[in-house]
Order: structure tokens, then sequence, then C-alpha cells
């Protein structure tokens, strides 16, 4: 069994060459040990070396179920690697409803990339109904500090009247100040 702080800790200094020769094989057999104990930091990073074929196989199945491990633990990354997967059909069928689901978890958490991806399904209408208002409040709220958000709220910016962009201004600086993030995001897209 072990210690799964440790076995996790040995994991990252063998993936990145810390203390000890890089190598990816070994980084993920101690990965696996932690993970086997549902340490969920350990269980995102097999995740991540399942997607990349880093020490194993490329194997985007076995990345989404690392993945679901730890974000059914809350590991952020993992909910938003989990969505990204659904939202391309990555390992697993292509499911808007399912990227959305996960998105929108790691959105309240403040995650820029995550609430960028909830925008662009606003935006075209993925999941939910095409809501151009809320995705434009999205897009800007991501926009700080994800910059490919900017390009895509410029472009809604052409096609939305001059109302709508207040709205959706509005509603990015409700969304900032927002304890509520997901209620608020709901309220809006009504």
């Amino acid at each position: 069994q072990g210690n799964a702080t440790a076995q996790y800790s040995l994991g990252v200094m063998y993936a990145n060459g810390d203390g000890v020769p890089k190598n990816v094989v070994e980084a993920v057999r101690w990965y696996r040990l932690a993970a086997d104990q549902k340490y969920a930091d350990a269980q995102y990073n097999l995740g991540v070396m399942y997607a990349n074929g880093d020490g194993v196989p490329k194997n985007a199945v076995e990345a989404v179920r690392w993945y679901r491990l730890a974000a059914d633990q809350g590991v952020a990354l993992a909910q938003g690697n989990l969505g990204w997967m659904y939202y391309n059909g990555d390992g697993v069928p292509k499911n808007a409803v399912e990227a959305m689901r996960w998105f929108r978890l790691v959105a309240d958490q403040g995650d820029a990339p995550a609430q960028h991806y909830l925008g662009l399904m606003y935006y075209n209408g993925e999941g939910v109904p095409k809501n151009y208002v809320v995705a434009y409040g999205l897009l800007n709220l991501s926009s700080v500090d994800f910059a490919p958000a900017i390009q895509l709220r410029d472009a809604l910016e052409k096609i939305m009247s001059v109302t709508q962009i207040e709205a959706g201004q509005a509603l990015s600086m409700k969304l900032q100040s927002s304890d509520h993030f997901l209620q608020t995001l709901d309220e809006a897209a009504r």
C-alpha cells in the first residue's frame, strides 16, 4: 500500500527530473500507486500522462477514466480536461451537455478558460440555447485572464446590438462580483 502522498511526490520528482533523473515511466509507476489509493492529484496526473502518451501508450479512454476519478474529488484541472474531452469527443462520445456540466464546475471556481468555453457554447448554442448576451458576458469576463476569449468577444460585438452589448458587459461585472456564479449565470440565461 504505502504512503500515497510520498508516492505522488516521487511521481512528480520523476516526471520533472527533480532530484532524480527524469523518467516518465517511473513517474507513471509512482502516480499509479498513489492513484490506486484514491489520491486525486495522482489520478489527474495519470490522466495527463495517458492523454499525452508520456510513459504509457497514448490512450484517451484511459485519460478520461483517470480525469473522472480526480474530477469527482473536485480537482479543477481534471474537471476542465474532462469537459474538454466531452466537448471534442476525445475518449468519449462528443456530448455538449456533459461538457457544459464539467465546464460549469470549473468556471464556478474562477477558471477563465472554462468561462471562455462556456461562452463559446452559448455563442454556438451547444448544449444550451444560443444566447449572445450570456456568451458576451462570459467571454468578456474570461478575456481578462484568457486572451483567446478577446477575439471571439470582439467578433460577437459585430453581430450584437448596443443594448445587447451593454447587457453582456453588465452580466460580466455581475458574474465577477457574485459569490454565486452559477446562480447568476442561470438567471441570466433564462
